[in-house]
C-alpha cells in the first residue's frame, strides 16, 4: 500500500450510477454494492502517481492541466475528484436520455463495465474533425445492462468554453450516443436526431 499523503481524504462518494456487476469486478469496487463508488482523493493521487487512472474511470486530461505531466499535486486533488465525479454523473444522465427510448423494455438500466480509450478516435470524431471541428481529448466506452441486453455507448469528451459568468474550473462537452453495433442502435440515433430537429432546439 502506498503511504497516505497528509491532507488527502480517504472518503469515497457513492455515485448515482447503478451497477450491474461485471464478470470481473475491478479491485477498487466491492461485491454486493448497488451503485458504482468513486475513488477518494488519496486513491486518485496514488493512481496518478502510477500513471494509470483506471479507478472508476480514466481522465488523462486532468493530469497535465498545468504542464506538470504525471506529477500530481496533493492540493489539486479535491477539485480533480469533484470534476471527475461531476463529469461521470453528467455522462450517465446523457446515457439515461437515450435509455428512456426503451423504458417500457427496461425501467432500470445499469452500468455493467467501462473502458477508457483516449488513443482511439471514434468514427464520428474523425468525421467531425475532417469537417473542421476539434478532436476530443478523451473517449470512453460504457456498456449498459438493459435488463439482460448489453448496449455499448461511446462518449467523446471535448473541451468547451465556459458560459458567461460561469466560475467553473473547467468546461466540457460530452457527445454521448449508442455505438452502431446494431440496427436498433442506428434507429435510436435517427429517432433522437429527428426529435432534436423537430423540437427547434437547434435554433438556440
Amino acid at each position: 500500500m502506498p503511504p497516505e499523503v497528509p491532507g488527502l481524504s480517504s472518503q469515497r462518494q457513492t455515485s448515482n450510477i447503478p451497477m450491474s456487476p461485471p464478470e470481473k469486478l475491478p479491485p477498487h469496487q466491492q461485491s454486493g454494492q448497488d451503485f458504482w463508488v468513486y475513488p477518494s482523493e488519496q486513491m486518485f493521487f496514488n493512481a496518478m502517481k502510477r500513471k494509470g487512472l483506471l479507478l472508476f474511470d480514466r481522465h488523462d486530461w486532468m493530469v497535465d492541466r498545468r504542464g506538470k505531466g504525471w506529477d500530481p499535486q496533493a492540493d489539486d486533488m479535491r477539485s480533480v475528484v469533484a470534476i471527475h465525479n461531476s463529469v461521470n454523473e453528467r455522462a450517465w444522465r446523457e446515457v439515461m436520455a437515450w435509455e428512456r427510448l426503451h423504458c417500457q423494455e427496461c425501467a432500470e438500466p445499469r452500468l455493467k463495465r467501462f473502458q477508457g480509450r483516449p488513443s482511439d478516435l471514434s468514427p464520428k470524431a474523425r468525421l467531425l474533425n475532417f469537417m473542421g471541428s476539434g478532436l476530443p481529448f478523451d473517449r470512453h466506452d460504457w456498456v449498459v445492462d438493459r435488463c439482460g441486453k448489453e448496449v455499448r455507448y461511446i462518449i467523446d469528451f471535448y473541451n468547451g468554453a465556459p458560459q458567461p459568468g460561469q466560475r467553473a474550473a473547467a468546461a466540457f462537452f460530452l457527445d454521448v450516443r449508442p455505438a452502431l453495433d446494431s440496427f436498433e442502435a442506428a434507429w435510436d440515433r435517427v429517432r433522437m436526431q429527428l426529435s432534436w430537429v423537430t423540437s427547434g432546439r437547434w435554433r438556440d
